[in-house]
């Protein structure tokens, strides 16, 4: 199954990725049923530096599953990015996942988003799986330059 971001989400991850760079940013998937309806920025509190890393306190996931109660929705993952770094996951992201999340990673390059992926924790916690991410698009994007929808 794939992982869908709204239009609004990727657009909301992606500056959320610039406004911090060239620190990781982070922030949880709110939705339901496969489609990310909201993206909720998280501050990054680790003591072990925020430019390679990210940590999402108790305090933190608790507000993330609010705001998910609160719009009638699920917490489905998170997402964060990586500087100057591809967005594959490292040996860091995999020995803090926690399985049945989505975990959305952004490369940002010299302060320009580039990549995202999403990645699911295998059952055995051993590794991670690739997991299809598809971006709706705004609906600026789907219209030619002449302002009549693309074919």
């Amino acid at each position: 199954m794939a992982l869908t971001l709204r239009a609004q989400v990727a657009a909301a991850i992606r500056a959320h990725g610039i406004e911090i760079y060239p620190n990781e940013c982070c922030g949880a998937l709110i939705g339901r049923d496969g489609v990310v309806e909201e993206a909720f920025g998280l501050p990054n509190t680790t003591e072990e530096g925020p430019r390679r890393r990210f940590m999402v306190r108790p305090q933190d996931y608790r507000a993330a599953e609010g705001r998910a109660t609160e719009l009638g929705l699920d917490l489905m993952g998170f997402y964060h990015t990586h500087p100057d770094h591809p967005a594959r996951p490292s040996q860091y992201d995999l020995d803090h996942a926690w399985p049945f999340f989505s975990y959305v990673i952004l490369a940002v390059h010299s302060g320009v988003p580039q990549d995202m992926t999403s990645w699911l924790l295998q059952e055995d916690r051993a590794a991670f799986t690739e997991e299809p991410l598809i971006e709706e698009l705004l609906p600026q994007d789907t219209l030619s330059p002449s302002g009549h929808a693309a074919p």
